[in-house]
């Protein structure tokens, strides 16, 4: 890493007309003039002091700067004291905590922390523009290069399915997509983080798009023949169909017309095989996109096992071979396509020196200006402050969303809602939301946000019934609409339809097929209709919280690109292309602000299927959207949940058991109703789902969502079988943690906390955790390690070194600093604790409000000293933000032996004056199991410091 003192390689000699000193110093930074070269260099560089430890970067060809303002980044940031320093070749920016220097010859930034060690800088050379024209207006496609440290990790971007977690090297594309949930933040191991400000598509590494197979090799058929592979088509029925091939390009709704027409592909088997030569030596990154079952073989070897996904929701994995030029290997891809419109489609990326590769590079493909912010910390959990200090804070959730949901696509009626909720208060499983998903309007009604009276007779009086039986309701409410609705109408009437879709004609796949369209959430007029008409027709019957489906905004599935622009625009604030990114925030600003205005007391909440930087703002949560429902999709959501997290948006969920189902699950189950029996495929599915529920217990938000089969536990498994007595114990375990869950939501507002958290957050100073993206910490005291292979009975478990652990369901303590294969019996998940941990249990719940933490079980982790807040406030409003919520702190001091329970602070309607603690100590020779029976130190508490010397 370059020093500051020798950043700048050339001194700048005729000062630009910047002012006497060469720069225009401003009252957040300065602006540093440069001398073009052409009218793509950079021109102006400005860097603005946004914090101690903030920093935001601009830099233009033009003669001024852009006055767009962020979309993402509060324009009410609070001024902070900076001093500037310049001499020739540089001009300094320092704060209190952190320094950014500008180098006047080449406009370079690099940021310091307050004693002047490098944390990091632009590369050399590594900020270009290249005019483009969108829309008749010209704009740049940019992009910014950053030199890294060699040791360093990346985490973030979103949420992404190729079950990548470290971003070192790797290479993101950032668009939104059903499953696929792009935040252009990216937080490092050396404790930073960077916003790339941007709307458009962009991308974070190798900046070019994946090539055809022709483009990076040469092809050669099965028999040897040069110029293309071989497809083999051989139908279900009928006769084989053999061509040539010059690439593997079949991905979307335009493309796959070059599939063999009047070719019966559901049922069929399709080859593509023969060899591939490359011209040049090194790492070829590829990209599999499919639908339906694929296999890819490279080299004789497979390099991709078998991956399935539903004919309308395909989904993209990444691989990487490393490759010898001139020496051909064979390929080879198998694929079974399974249902409607299939897709298939292999591209590559050629290589590029290992050296470039480990940069930091984001590019954006429309964009003004770049425009980026640098932050810096003491820990990544202040890294992530930082960028929420940037993008606002998230509020604290209603106390119910954590915890159980049950969701289905779909409650078809009235009844079957309202019966499959009694059915849970019935057998006594804890259960705080049900959701109804999409389709309650008439079939041509989709838009109107009424109710078809044919099956939902009575709205208001079925949401006073889930409201009586101790629940909440959350409904979908997607920004389409069809054509022949008023609501339509009163949107269209004021230019706020995306209009591309109806010039097109496009109907959607219901009944006969109905025109649609989607609004335009960029405006600020059709937001505040958008909240109206759903104010008048939902939250007026009572509705608790909205489920923002489709929010990408997807008004086509399966299209190209540039035509999905064209459908998402224009917008109200420019080309779609400009704004491809950002909708659900805007859409989630809508309710938000709507809701707010008309009811300031209840809390807003909802769950949106795509998200952006600064979401978290909105109370927004956000699910992995319709996944498949195989092992590999299980095991790819750790990975996506976490990186997620770390994008700075604290609550992220699933479906557990995924949404689109293989259809031998589905003909299992349906086999199962009919005798009873359980044949290989309902035992794995069984099997799969309980391992998923395992794993949801321990995620911000515990929902249960997916197509048929039915997701209620009881329709998985009747209640002797041990998968329903598992997805018993964890939901119940889960209402237990009720204390420590809220209190670790509090801790999202009050300190920025992350709950689901990769283990390099907690233990950043060993390396071993910068690749383990299948572990987590669940707050500070638990951390699980999901099971995601079928008929595994363990699983290897990486134990960081900084401290040693305890076996939750044994007590027994593990030395930190090693992996080890671990025991993970049918019932139960890995879970472990850290020492110097608290954890605190409240009584049986069968919803969260049922009844006071009256008696709280703390479970002391001895090893290392330890702190942890009890959060508590009302639950369901606001009031928190007025100072009414309640603190008490416990202490624990190791060497002592001794658990403080310290003075409550603060005070909220309804608060407890007095509870008893339960005291249980574990320690090396005390291994004490898990047991809520557990009789400890037990102490009388009413908001007054006591210190407890332990068993």
């Amino acid at each position: 890493m370059r020093s500051i003192k020798y950043l700048c390689l050339f001194a700048i000699i005729a000062l630009t007309a910047c002012g006497n000193d060469g720069y225009e110093k401003t009252d957040r930074g300065v602006i540093v003039e440069l001398q073009q070269q052409s009218p793509t260099d950079v021109r102006k560089v400005r860097v603005e002091v946004m914090g101690e430890k903030l920093f935001h970067v601009s830099a233009t060809p033009e003669k001024k700067f852009s006055k767009t303002e962020s979309l993402a980044v509060l324009a009410d940031q609070p001024k902070t004291d900076f001093t500037v320093e310049s001499d020739e070749k540089t001009v300094t920016i320092k704060t209190s905590k952190a320094v950014a220097t500008i180098c006047r010859a080449t406009g370079e930034v690099s940021f310091a922390d307050a004693s002047g060690n490098i944390i990091l800088a632009e590369d050399e050379g590594g900020r270009s523009f290249t005019p483009i024209e969108v829309d008749d207006k010209s704009y740049y496609t940019a992009r910014q290069v950053f030199a890294t440290d060699s040791t360093e990790a990346f985490f973030g971007l979103g949420q992404h399915q190729s079950d990548e977690f470290n971003y070192k090297g790797k290479n993101e594309e950032l668009f939104q997509y059903n499953t696929k949930v792009s935040v252009p933040f990216i937080v490092s191991s050396k404790k930073y983080g960077v916003l790339w400000d941007s709307y458009s598509l962009c991308r974070w590494g190798d900046a070019r798009d994946y090539a055809q197979l022709n483009r990076a090799f040469t092809l050669y058929d099965k028999d040897g023949l040069e110029g293309s592979l071989t497809g083999t088509y051989v139908p279900e029925e009928g006769e084989t169909l053999v061509r040539a091939e010059d690439s593997l390009y079949f991905e979307n709704l335009v493309t796959i017309k070059n599939l063999p027409q009047d070719f019966a592909l559901n049922g069929s088997h399709v080859t593509y095989e023969g060899y591939i030569e490359p011209s040049d030596n090194g790492l070829y990154r590829f990209i599999l996109y499919y639908a339906g079952y694929t296999k890819v073989y490279i080299d004789n070897r497979l390099v991709v096992p078998e991956r399935w996904r539903t004919a309308w929701n395909p989904n993209s994995y990444k691989f990487a071979i490393e490759m010898e030029a001139g020496k051909r290997v064979p390929i080879k891809v198998e694929w079974q396509p399974d249902g409607g419109e299939s897709y298939c489609g292999l591209r590559t990326l050629t290589p590029v020196s290992d050296d470039e590769q480990q940069k930091m590079s984001w590019w954006g493909e429309v964009q003004e200006q770049i425009d980026y912010y640098f932050v810096y910390g003491e820990s990544m959990d202040d890294v992530i402050s930082g960028y929420r200090t940037l993008t606002g804070k998230s509020p604290i959730m209603p106390k119910w969303s954590l915890g159980y949901w049950q969701s289905r696509e779909r409650y078809k009626t009235q009844e079957e809602l309202l019966t499959n909720l009694t059915e849970f208060r019935t057998r006594g499983i804890p259960i705080d939301n049900i959701v109804q998903d999409w389709s309650y309007w008439p079939e041509e009604g989709w838009g109107s946000h009424e109710f078809d009276p044919e099956r939902f007779p009575d709205p208001k009086a079925m949401i006073d019934s889930i409201h009586n039986l101790n629940a909440q309701i959350m409904i979908s409410v997607w920004p389409k609409f069809y054509t022949g609705t008023e609501h339509f109408k009163e949107f269209d009437s004021q230019g706020w339809m995306y209009r591309q879709a109806v010039e097109d004609s496009l109907r959607d796949w219901i009944g006969q097929g109905y025109t649609y369209s989607f609004y335009d959430a960029y405006s600020e007029g059709a937001r505040k209709l958008f909240w109206g008409q759903i104010n008048e027709h939902l939250y007026s019957l009572g509705i608790d919280a909205w489920w923002l489906d489709a929010s990408e905004p997807n008004v086509r599935d399966c299209t190209p690109l540039d035509y999905r622009k064209a459908l998402c625009g224009p917008t109200a604030l420019g080309p779609s292309a400009q704004y491809f990114n950002a909708y659900s925030l805007v859409n989630a600003m809508a309710i938000y602000e709507g809701q707010r205005g008309v009811n300031p007391d209840t809390r807003v909440f909802f769950l949106t299927r795509s998200g952006f930087a600064g979401t978290q703002r909105y109370a927004t949560a956000t699910w992995s959207g319709d996944i498949g429902t195989r092992w590999e999709d299980m095991k790819a959501q750790i990975s996506a949940g976490l990186n997620f997290s770390i994008s700075g948006i604290p609550y992220w969920t699933m479906d557990i058991g995924g949404f689109c189902v293989e259809k031998r699950y589905e003909k299992a189950w349906a086999e199962y109703m009919k005798t009873g029996k359980e044949n290989a495929d309902l035992k794995e599915w069984r099997e799969l789902n309980m391992r998923w529920f395992q794993f949801g217990a321990f995620c911000p938000l515990y929902r249960a969502h997916g197509q048929f089969p039915p997701r209620e536990i009881w329709n998985i498994a009747p209640e002797s079988h041990p998968f329903y007595q598992s997805v018993l114990y964890y939901t119940r375990l889960r209402y237990n943690l009720m204390p420590y869950i809220y209190s670790l939501a509090g801790m999202t507002y009050f300190n920025d906390y992350t709950i689901m958290r990769a283990l390099v957050m907690d233990f950043t100073d060993d390396p071993m955790t910068y690749d383990v993206g299948d572990q987590f910490m669940f707050g500070p005291s638990l951390m699980a390690a999901p099971v995601y292979t079928y008929g595994a009975r363990s699983r290897d478990v990486y134990f960081p070194s900084t401290c040693g652990w305890y076996d939750f369901y044994s007590g027994k303590h593990i030395d930190g600093g090693q992996t080890m294969t671990v025991s993970a019996p049918y019932e139960r998940i890995p879970l472990y604790v850290p020492e110097g941990s608290l954890l605190l249990y409240g009584p049986d719940l069968q919803y969260t409000s049922e009844k006071p933490a009256d008696n709280i079980t703390v479970y002391v982790y001895g090893g290392r000293d330890a702190r942890f807040t009890l959060y508590e406030d009302e639950g369901v409003n606001y009031n928190y933000e007025k100072g009414d919520y309640a603190m008490i702190t416990l202490t624990y001091d190791d060497a002592a032996n001794t658990l403080t329970i310290g003075d409550r602070t603060g005070s909220f309607a309804g608060m407890l004056e007095s509870r008893t603690f339960n005291i249980v100590k574990v320690s090396p020779t005390q291994p004490l199991p898990f047991d809520l029976s557990t009789v400890g130190t037990r102490v009388e508490y009413n908001g007054t410091s006591q210190t407890i010397k332990l068993q």
